[in-house]
């Protein structure tokens, strides 16, 4: 839209204003991009409204255009921000808007001829709130989107209860797959410890489980009883089930009683964007303290591959910002000794050494605290997402594997990199593919439907599977995000299972197919499967998913 539409003379100062205001309604649920062009580049900000069909107002704050907010401890809770109607992805491209000269509005791979009826669209002094117009429910009792209908929505709990008995009726097992006791593959062996770890063996990397099978540790994040990365909550008839579709789909970690991962969480205390006080003597003292807490009771439990130190810092390139927070931050050791460390100079680069030298301060307390009270599990990393310096790969190398988070349609190029880095083995800690679909967006990576979302498993798993480096990969996650946003405002269609609980049938069997191969892609016997899923109507993109790796 033009200025003079907005009541602006083109090139317009929009300093004056807070909020950019429009009622809309949209026939798909997929991710749009609003952009403020201006004379000296452009400035973006992605929104999504939660659903489809349905009259919202979205009252979009001008400084998503201009930069993010210091909130926030992971890249998630420090790019998303959430609203009643609708959320926003804080990713830029950033700067000022002094000189504006067009509003526009953008869909990457729009599907099914999506349409956007807008209204009412103008500037404001102020947030007016972002809520439905709707009168009518947008939730049905199960918590699926009420304006739309689709051919697998649940109508009735007769329904969804046939649908589960009938899904029980053709599980099968984790000896499909030959895999053993702990997961490992039952034809393979190596040196038996009783815990598991890592080995390479014939220039490839491998977990190795506690009886001395081979292992590659595949799941989803959040399955109920105990997931891969994230534990879930989930107890009684869904845990049972969720262990029981795990074995039959092939996948060898998570799940209530079976070979898990664990997130250890740590305090804060005084922080910026993820980077405590480390300098601190206290930061020490409570790092030992929950580090006792938390590994002490996995200590001697064969079924615990490792632990996860942390998730996907959000500073880099973003540590010049990181060391003023902590300059205008309160007096604190590590605000102390930065001030010693810049009257040396302060430089970007400088900033950045500094900003460095605290995350690895911050790892080698970390990792010291969980070595000293359980010696027999693995540091499987911190879970690296976006784009991390080479440096930050380097710093790895404290852990027996280096875990990162790629959000693209397949991850070899990140594997490399970080593997050459680190010189450690690769677990991806999260990746999905979604459809925007049921009221639901793509999430970060987009197929065109359910078919591709299988052809998408397959094609990112065994590439990744195909180099040396790789010991496993987590999807993310088990179920579908509420419809209305969880959180942070995600609302992804991304689960393997939705929100009643259902399976997504094109998903699984593409999942058993590639686990049933994993063990001869890995070990170079036979190559991975090479099929690209497509985006959208008009095929896969010519390019990666432009979002890749940002979470």
């Amino acid at each position: 839209m033009t200025m003079a539409e907005l009541g602006q003379t083109a090139p317009a100062d929009l300093s004056g204003y807070t909020h950019l205001v429009m009622e809309m309604r949209m026939s798909s649920p997929q991710r749009l991009y609003l952009w403020a062009y201006t004379t000296h580049g452009p400035r973006g900000v992605s929104i999504i409204g939660f659903g489809q069909n349905a009259w919202l107002r979205a009252s979009v704050p001008l400084q998503y255009f201009i930069g993010r907010d210091s909130k926030g401890n992971d890249l998630a809770s420090a790019s998303n921000r959430r609203t009643n109607s609708s959320w926003y992805s804080v990713w830029g491209p950033f700067g000022d808007l002094h000189s504006v000269e067009s509003i526009g509005i953008a869909m990457e791979y729009p599907l099914k001829r999506p349409t956007i009826e807008l209204r009412n669209v103008h500037l404001a002094t102020k947030d007016e709130g972002s809520e439905f117009l709707e009168t009518a429910p947008v939730l049905d009792s199960f918590k699926q989107w009420a304006l739309a209908d689709w051919p697998r929505k649940i109508k009735n709990q007769e329904q969804l209860t046939q649908e589960l008995a009938a899904e029980e009726k053709v599980f099968g097992s984790a000896a499909d797959f030959g895999y053993g006791k702990y997961g490992g593959y039952k034809n393979t062996q190596a040196r038996a410890t009783g815990f598991f770890r890592v080995e390479k063996i014939d220039g490839r990397w491998w977990f190795v489980d506690p009886e001395g099978h081979l292992f590659l540790s595949t799941g989803t994040n959040g399955s109920p009883g105990g997931g891969a990365g994230f534990g879930g909550n989930d107890a009684g008839a869904a845990a049972d089930r969720a262990v029981r579709r795990l074995d039959s789909w092939g996948m060898t970690t998570g799940g209530k009683g079976r070979p898990a991962t664990v997130m250890l969480r740590w305090p804060q205390g005084t922080s910026f964007l993820g980077m405590p006080d480390v300098y601190s003597p206290q930061f020490a003292e409570q790092i030992d303290a929950a580090a006792n807490t938390q590994c002490m009771p996995h200590k001697n439990d064969a079924m615990v591959l490792g632990y996860f130190v942390g998730n996907e810092p959000p500073w880099n390139a973003r540590e010049s910002e990181l060391c003023g927070l902590i300059l205008g931050g309160p007096a604190t050791a590590t605000q102390a000794k930065l001030k010693e460390f810049l009257a040396g100079g302060d430089t970007a680069a400088r900033r950045k050494e500094f900003v460095l030298a605290c995350f690895g301060r911050y790892l080698e307390t970390v990792c010291g605290a969980v070595r000293k009270y359980d010696p027999n599990h693995l540091l499987l990393g911190i879970r690296y997402g976006g784009t991390m310096s080479d440096e930050a790969f380097i710093a790895a190398r404290i852990f027996d594997v280096c875990s990162i988070n790629v959000y693209e349609y397949e991850p070899t190029r990140q594997i490399i990199h970080a593997g050459r880095l680190c010189d450690r083995p690769i677990l991806i800690g999260e990746y999905h593919i979604g459809v925007p679909a049921d009221g639901l967006a793509a999430g970060l990576v987009q197929a065109k439907s359910q078919l591709e979302r299988g052809v998408a498993y397959r094609y990112y798993v065994e590439q990744a599977a195909s180099l040396e480096w790789f010991l496993g990969a987590y999807w993310f996650a088990w179920r579908d995000e509420p419809v209305l946003g969880r959180m942070d405002g995600e609302n992804y269609n991304i689960g393997f299972v939705d929100v009643t609980d259902r399976p997504y049938a094109e998903l699984v069997e593409a999942a058993k197919v590639t686990h049933k191969r994993l063990h001869d892609v890995h070990s170079g016997k036979l190559l991975p499967f090479a099929q690209h899923p497509m985006a959208s109507d008009a095929g896969a993109p010519s390019t990666p998913w432009p979002l890749g790796g940002l979470v």
